[in-house]
């Protein structure tokens, strides 16, 4: 039976800007203040009894280390973000990340990747499956696609292809402008949902009478808002506007989705789907 495969890139509300990216971890943590603990128990409230990937920042678990506990006790998928909440497309990084979490990754039986923004690099796949990984999330295509990347399962974030479908799906597949003059709707993203809430849902329904599975996601600062939210990001906002969409509420969206729609976690979605994955 076809899903909707929601999940969470569970970050801190500091992480939908880049300006906070290379100061000291302790001055993130003080500018955290203990929001992504705070978050977590009235998110599990608002999804349950749904279940949901959570792809934890690294650093977070270092702050908390009862996240990824407090998470599969509540029946949901714990993944892995990156370790710093920053553009993820150096090799020397992404490796440097993946040592720094391996041993809470070990503890929680961690085996699903999902690179910051939704935009990596083709050198990550090897990577991930010398560190255990079976899959990854990291790249936007049309719902049903399925690739077999170095032996990692590459479950794309959805778009809807409105002219053909895409060839070429090599990675970084951001969501970028030329994606979307490229006849691609990233319906997927919480940007998206965001500014088409309804058209959104439409697409889901649509979507799962085709019998496919769409993968979307959202971040825990649009469905618990965080202290003076979005005023401490007035700065940004003001410089970034396109980052609006992601300081909208999306309570209101899921709660529609869960009442409307089934959903799973990425993790089942791939234990039960049989579809071999194509090389690409």
């Amino acid at each position: 039976m076809p899903s909707v495969l929601l999940s969470i890139d569970y970050e801190s509300w500091f992480a939908l800007t880049r300006r906070f990216d290379e100061i000291p971890a302790d001055q993130r943590r003080a500018l955290d203040g203990g929001y992504a603990l705070a978050a977590l128990d009235p998110l599990l409230e608002q999804l349950a009894p749904a279940r949901a990937s959570f792809y934890l920042v690294g650093e977070l678990v270092d702050w908390f280390p009862e996240l990824p506990e407090k998470i599969a006790a509540a029946g949901h998928e714990v993944g892995f973000h990156c370790q710093v909440h920053r553009p993820l497309t150096r090799l020397s990084d992404i490796q440097r990340d993946l040592a720094a979490s391996r041993g809470w990754r070990a503890r929680s039986g961690v085996t699903g990747f999902r690179a910051p923004m939704v935009n990596t690099i083709e050198d990550v796949y090897p990577l991930l499956k010398t560190e255990g990984f079976r899959y990854s999330s990291s790249i936007y295509a049309p719902a049903g696609t399925l690739l077999n990347k170095n032996g990692i399962r590459e479950l794309p974030v959805s778009t809807l292809p409105l002219l053909r479908r895409p060839q070429n799906l090599t990675a970084p597949r951001k969501m970028t402008l030329p994606l979307v003059l490229g006849g691609e709707f990233p319906y997927g993203s919480s940007f998206t949902i965001g500014l088409f809430e309804k058209t959104v849902l439409k697409i889901l329904e649509q979507e799962l009478k085709r019998g496919l599975s769409p993968v979307i996601f959202l971040h825990p600062y649009e469905l618990v808002r965080p202290q003076d939210w979005p005023g401490r990001l007035r700065r940004d906002l003001f410089a970034h506007p396109g980052l609006i969409p992601f300081t909208r509420s999306k309570s209101r969206f899921l709660k529609t989705l869960l009442t409307n729609f089934p959903v799973s976690t990425l993790r089942d979605y791939l234990l039960t789907n049989r579809q071999p994955p194509t090389a690409n």
